[in-house]
């Protein structure tokens, strides 16, 4: 977090703290959902508790266009819990409207400048899409004017395409970078796609049995220590989506049957 970030999550966890900060958040989102000529909905702002007996309780939030947060700290009951869930992606809606947090050239340049000092590529690659920084760079200039949540709402997609293998099997196929960026670009991850997902997985456990069982103990991990720190959560609980579903499909009855995999490829086609 940086000291803006910071202050934000001053201002609520201790200058307001009797705001209601679960109505606040629904009504932050109403009113910037109705400036883009979108009608609100009750649903806007969606809380997922996870069953447990016993405290702590953990919750999520998830914003309108997929971003997730979840509470941080320790609560000792459902509603605690949804109430942090809610200050923290306050704060963090809050924080994604100020104008740092907007792509424009000079974000775009920076950002890749960084991105050349993390690895071992050249600032020319930013022209060259067929190189990790060209895509990168191409991306960030395809989603000029969006806030960073908008612009991680699209590279979810292809995180976990890189995370599923998917990414590595189009460019054996001489997919080029623009054209799979281009395709990609198009899908909102649905249902659909975490499905063809979790039937990849399931092919890689008759390949390797028991990677899934270790991937979903790594994605769980990885939640669990993100939502600890405040950070987003999509990618972890993604991957946990994907991953259970996976495990499900193996040990249900139904999936031993050849006609049942026939009937996922088909549901399915469309999307390799």
């Amino acid at each position: 977090m940086d000291r803006t970030l910071d202050s934000l999550q001053l201002l609520i966890t201790q200058v307001l703290p009797q705001i209601n900060v679960v109505a606040l958040l629904q009504e932050f989102w109403e009113k910037k959902e109705k400036r883009r000529a979108i009608f609100p909905s009750e649903s806007l702002v969606a809380y997922e508790s996870v069953p447990s007996p016993d405290p702590p309780f953990v919750c999520y939030v998830t914003l309108p266009g997929g971003s997730c947060f979840g509470n941080f700290q320790c609560c000792s009951s459902r509603a605690e819990a949804r109430r942090d869930a809610a200050k923290v992606a306050l704060i963090n809606s809050l924080y994604n409207e100020l104008p740092p947090r907007r792509i424009t050239h000079g974000f775009i340049m920076k950002s890749v400048q960084e991105a050349v000092a993390s690895t071992s590529g050249n600032v020319d690659d930013a022209d060259d899409p067929s190189t990790s920084i060209g895509a990168y760079n191409y991306m960030l200039e395809a989603n000029l004017g969006k806030t960073m949540l908008e612009f991680q709402e699209l590279m979810i997609v292809f995180q976990l395409l890189h995370w599923n293998g998917s990414l590595k099997a189009l460019r054996d196929t001489k997919c080029s970078r623009q054209e799979v960026i281009a395709y990609y670009s198009q899908y909102s991850l649905d249902e659909r796609m975490r499905s063809h997902m979790a039937l990849d997985w399931i092919m890689k456990e008759e390949e390797t049995p028991g990677i899934i069982s270790q991937e979903l103990q790594l994605a769980l991990r990885e939640l669990e220590e993100s939502r600890k720190a405040g950070r987003e959560l999509r990618f972890y609980k993604e991957k946990k989506e994907i991953l259970s579903l996976a495990l499900s499909h193996i040990y249900s009855d139904c999936i031993t049957s050849p006609t049942h995999v026939d009937h996922m490829n088909f549901t399915l086609n469309g999307y390799h």
